[in-house]
């Protein structure tokens, strides 16, 4: 498929609309031409009929038997005098007159019907005679036996209006191409700030993510300007939180693994057995939390680019089969998990996502949570909502930093040194892409951490 320009689009759009006003202007010409021209040279027929009544009433009312009289054409008479005017000598032509009385010629001129054609009714008529059209119009004489008869070839009628017509239109066509090219001319003149709009973004580098100037823009464009501004802000913000989240993944990642390498190192000196044992042991440890950080990281990844399944989930069967998957860990700390809550329970979501944001919240209050202590999940009806706290014996966190805890490789101050900073971080991206609203706060029993998750109504 063969791609133009917008200007060239707009101008093939304009040009057939100009030649179609065209064409509708020299049609509307041409009616309100014969309209008006029919009016007139009507009224003129019955002028001419009231003239001829007035010049031969005196010959017609006389009783004499005489044999009907032919008008002469004047200019035969003259020298042909209309002969110096063509279009006067065609319009005298195109005229005849009928006298009758009693229903006999008496009076007629030269180019006039011949007696085969019968007098016609009062008023006006359009017939046909030796192949042309004629507009005639009769008018019988009150009182008398006397019917005054004009006529007058419709051709005349259609010349002029033919004559009217052209003459309007004909220069339409001689200037249409000077419209034409005017009409470019405003086509490209228009378009040019949104050129500029355009050379703007080519000499942009990757790196410019700067506001594009739109105070030149037309009105119209001024939208695509601004959402496209908007649209470079916020890559300029994801690309800043890109570049941290690089640099904090670095350094988080650089940390495990000198720990690893200075483990090895030793494990390579130490001649010890039990020394051995414990630096294996160390290093077992410390794998599993680069292989915990990874997996968090592959996890936050994965929120940002996972295309969105939304469609009922059953909120209680997910959370009891996403706690019954942390048995082990609850087992080895005699920790008191429990789950309430309506099992009818179904939010309207992607529940990849929704068991992504819920695992981290529980394994984030089983982490937290000493031995032998509690954890408890709920699920509750907020309205046409569903409301999910999850409930732990932990430290909890301050209040002051509850916001913080969201961001990124963010750790609150604990005897707990093995989270990531990841956890909440996820639980955040994840509610944010759901549509749903996390506030953290305290457990009615005074102590710990509740984590409050509203989902939008379905």
């Amino acid at each position: 498929m063969t791609r133009t320009t917008l200007s060239r689009n707009l101008y093939l759009r304009i040009i057939p609309v100009l030649l179609v006003a065209i064409g509708l202007i020299g049609l509307l010409a041409f009616k309100s031409a014969r309209h008006e021209i029919d009016n007139i040279y009507d009224a003129q027929l019955i002028n001419e009929a009231n003239v001829l009544w007035g010049l031969l009433e005196r010959p017609l009312l006389r009783q004499a038997d005489d044999p009907p009289r032919r008008i002469e054409d004047i200019d035969f008479k003259m020298d042909n005098q209309l002969a110096f005017n063509q279009d006067a000598d065609d319009y005298a032509d195109a005229h005849m007159v009928r006298a009758w009385k009693n229903g006999k010629i008496e009076v007629f001129s030269s180019n006039a019907f011949q007696a085969d054609l019968p007098q016609q009714k009062a008023g006006f008529h359009t017939i046909s005679y030796q192949s042309q059209r004629w507009r005639v119009y009769s008018l019988p004489i009150p009182n008398t036996a006397i019917t005054m008869e004009v006529g007058e070839k419709i051709a005349l009628r259609d010349k002029l209006i033919f004559n009217i017509v052209e003459n309007l239109i004909f220069p339409l066509f001689i200037l249409l191409p000077i419209i034409a090219f005017l009409i470019w001319l405003g086509i490209n003149s228009g378009l040019a700030p949104m050129r500029d709009f355009v050379r703007h973004i080519r000499r942009r580098s990757p790196d410019d993510l700067s506001a594009i100037p739109i105070g030149k823009l037309p009105l119209d464009l001024l939208p695509l300007g601004s959402s496209i501004n908007q649209l470079l802000e916020k890559l300029g913000h994801s690309l800043t939180l890109e570049r941290r989240f690089s640099d904090l993944v670095a350094h988080e990642l650089r940390t495990p693994q000198a720990g690893v390498k200075l483990l090895l190192q030793m494990l390579r000196d130490s001649e010890d057995g039990r020394e051995r044992e414990t630096i294996v042991a160390n290093l077992v440890a410390s794998n599993d939390r680069a292989m915990h950080l990874i997996e968090q990281l592959l996890r936050l990844a994965r929120v940002s680019h996972h295309p969105l399944n939304v469609g009922p989930v059953p909120l209680y069967h997910v959370v009891a089969s996403i706690a019954a998957g942390f048995g082990n860990r609850i087992t080895a700390k005699r920790l008191d998990l429990s789950l309430r809550g309506s099992e009818q329970a179904e939010v309207l979501t992607d529940e990849s996502l929704l068991q992504l944001m819920i695992s981290n919240l529980i394994d984030n209050a089983l982490k937290y949570t000493p031995s032998g202590g509690r954890v408890e999940v709920s699920i509750e009806p907020e309205g046409e909502a569903w409301l999910l706290t999850i409930d732990d014996t932990g430290p909890g966190i301050p209040e002051d930093q509850r916001l913080a805890v969201f961001q990124r490789f963010y750790r609150v101050d604990s005897p707990q040194e093995e989270g990531s900073g990841l956890g909440l971080a996820i639980v955040a991206d994840v509610a944010t892409r759901l549509g749903a609203i996390i506030d953290l706060s305290t457990p009615d029993w005074g102590h710990g951490l509740r984590v409050a998750v509203r989902f939008a109504p379905g």
